[in-house]
């Protein structure tokens, strides 16, 4: 199984963020990626309906043949995580756990903020997750749902942004935060900008940086590593492959080349 890609999947191209992180951190490793371009987004869709598109996007992934599923989606991994572990043999790793673990280990006054889709903060998967490791432990959720298309419209610099993050950021602030999950695969393009609102005294803590961590513990513990090759990476969407190599560009920091579509509903 050691020459077989790690599964990767997200609502869109978020989470190539993830996968940036896992191409920086094991390097060895072939990749095979699904952004669910046609039904995009996630965060705003019922817990029903996202468990049953990552059924269906995992069921294509098995297919394909993979050693291990990264749920590159904090939504999917929020609602579908159980699903999938319990319908799937394979390793599977989603990105809260590993968030809410670094999380707490940053924390020095034991308050921690979110922010995310509304799908992710409103399920509450990162309080419980943080909770299940210590309940002591405050937990503040704020929902921004404009920071998502403002980034893929790449306004990363405009002034648009830094006031939508200030009004975002503001009452977490308030709360007197000394920690901050970027809860959604799309937040590490801002992250400079959400440094800089934030201030020095408080943590950030990047999920797509410590998913990939965990993905190189997992394949050490089950020794699935792969051989010192040159590795494969392979794209799959389900609509326009064009926009997605232009729009993942700035997500990869690198070129998405030769985009493949899927029509899941038909290969189902």
């Amino acid at each position: 199984m050691n020459t077989l890609p790690i599964g990767l999947f997200d609502s869109g191209v978020g989470g190539l963020t993830v996968l940036r992180e896992v191409l920086r951190q094991l390097p060895h490793e072939p990749t095979l990626y699904f952004g669910d371009t046609a039904r995009v987004p996630y965060g705003s869709k019922s817990r029903e309906v996202i468990v049953r598109f990552s059924l269906e996007i995992g069921q294509f992934l098995q297919k394909e043949k993979i050693k291990m599923l990264v749920v590159a989606c904090n939504t999917a991994s929020a609602f579908a995580l159980t699903a999938l572990r319990a319908q799937f043999q394979i390793p599977i790793i989603g990105v809260i756990e590993p968030g809410a673990r670094s999380a707490l280990a940053a924390t020095r006054l034991g308050r921690i903020g979110v922010i995310g889709t509304e799908g992710t903060i409103e399920s509450r998967a990162y309080t419980e997750a943080i909770h299940r490791l210590n309940a002591e432990i405050e937990v503040f959720g704020q929902a921004c749902p404009l920071i998502v298309p403002l980034v893929e419209e790449g306004w990363l610099d405009k002034p648009v942004a830094l006031e939508i993050v200030r009004e975002y950021l503001k009452p977490l602030l308030a709360k007197k935060i000394d920690t901050l999950v970027l809860g959604c695969t799309h937040y590490p393009l801002l992250k400079n900008l959400i440094a800089e609102v934030s201030g020095p005294d408080v943590r950030l803590i990047d999920s797509a940086e410590e998913t990939a961590r965990e993905v190189g513990t997992e394949l050490a513990k089950m020794g699935l590593f792969a051989a010192d090759q040159t590795a494969r990476h392979r794209f799959f969407v389900s609509d326009d492959p064009l926009k997605f190599e232009r729009v993942g560009k700035r997500f990869l920091g690198q070129p998405v080349p030769d985009v493949q579509r899927v029509d899941i509903g038909a290969w189902l």
